[in-house]
Parts: structure tokens; C-alpha cells; sequence
């Protein structure tokens, strides 16, 4: 069986990903990835003999490609509708999560962004995909290319700030207000 389609590897990445969702990437040991993976400590080192390093890497690659399918419920024919139920299908897996996962992106990236530029690297082509999608989606939809940037870049940071008041007020509200502000301003650009 290839290393990519095993298991015990998938399990691996599965459980990494939501522990650095809620603990961040420094709070997350390899230990504790591997125990409640339910593999041996050295299957981690067997499929990614970077370590941690490299299982951070693969994680925000994977999770990233997976997080930017959410933004497809974003269409061209009604691009408002989609981007109201992009808020508020973030604000309900957060809540559903008790306010535990968030976006493991961003929970790496605002650790190592200083300290590790492989892995800054890495989460910056992930927001980097993330917005040139967005802002595919607005163009789609209407908006001149430049404008589509700039609204993609604040859908984006929107989100990812509202999960970080939304996790420490334990509300969806923050969540919620960033997505009637950047729908707003969808709507004034599709107006004008």
C-alpha cells in the first residue's frame, strides 16, 4: 500500500489537524498526535521523517485545499447568498465545535509566522489560494478584478479574525457581524 493511501498515515493527519485546530501547533506534541491516532510513534517518523515540521507542512496543504471548498457555496449568479451562507456555515462548525476548531491555517500561522519560514511559507500559499478563489468568485460574479481582490482579502481576514473573537467569547456573533459587513459590501459593489 502506498504511503499516501495508508491508514495509519491518514489518521495521523486527521488527528494533527484537529489538534492544532485547538491546541495551535507549539501546544500539540508528537506523542499525543500519535496516541490518539492509535499508531506507534514511529509510524510518524515513517511517513513524514521530518517530524513535526514536515506534518505541519502536509496539514496545512491538505487542510487548506479542504477549507477552500467551503467557499464554493460562493456562485456567480448569486454571489451575495452564497457569501451570507459562507458566514454563517463557519459560524455554525464553530459553534457545533464548542468554540474548540477553528481553522487550523491560521492557528499555525499566527505561531510560526516569526519563527519558521517554511511553515509561514506554506500557510501563505494556502491564504494566497484562498484569496485568488475568492476573488475568481467575485469577478464571476461581476466585480472588476482589482475590486474582487481586495473584497476576497477581506472576506478572508474577516473570517479568520471573527474566529479568533468568536473562540474567546465563546459566540458566533463575531463571526456573524463580519459576514454582514463584507456581504455589504459585496452588495454596494455589485450595485455600483
Amino acid at each position: 500500500m502506498a504511503a499516501s493511501k495508508s491508514p495509519t498515515r491518514r489518521r495521523i493527519l486527521d488527528t494533527g489537524a484537529r489538534l492544532f485546530r485547538r491546541n495551535g501547533y507549539t501546544g500539540t506534541g508528537l506523542k499525543q498526535i500519535t496516541g490518539e491516532a492509535g499508531a506507534p510513534f514511529g509510524s510518524l517518523y515513517h511517513f513524514f521523517p521530518g517530524g513535526k515540521r514536515e506534518l505541519a507542512a502536509e496539514i496545512i496543504r491538505t487542510e487548506g485545499a479542504g477549507y477552500a471548498r467551503t467557499f464554493d457555496v460562493v456562485r456567480a449568479e448569486d454571489a451575495v447568498a452564497g457569501l451570507r451562507a459562507w458566514f454563517a456555515g463557519a459560524a455554525e462548525v464553530l459553534e457545533a465545535g464548542d468554540y474548540a476548531d477553528a481553522c487550523p491555517i491560521a492557528a499555525i500561522a499566527l505561531e510560526v509566522a516569526s519563527t519558521d519560514d517554511d511553515l509561514r511559507q506554506a500557510t501563505a500559499e494556502v491564504f494566497t489560494d484562498w484569496i485568488e478563489q475568492a476573488a475568481a468568485r467575485f469577478t464571476e460574479a461581476g466585480i472588476a478584478p482589482a475590486r474582487a481582490r481586495t473584497l476576497a482579502v477581506s472576506a478572508i481576514a474577516s473570517l479568520e479574525g471573527a474566529f479568533v473573537l468568536a473562540r474567546a467569547l465563546r459566540s458566533p456573533e463575531p463571526v456573524l457581524s463580519a459576514g454582514e459587513i463584507v456581504v455589504a459590501a459585496v452588495e454596494r459593489e455589485l450595485a455600483s
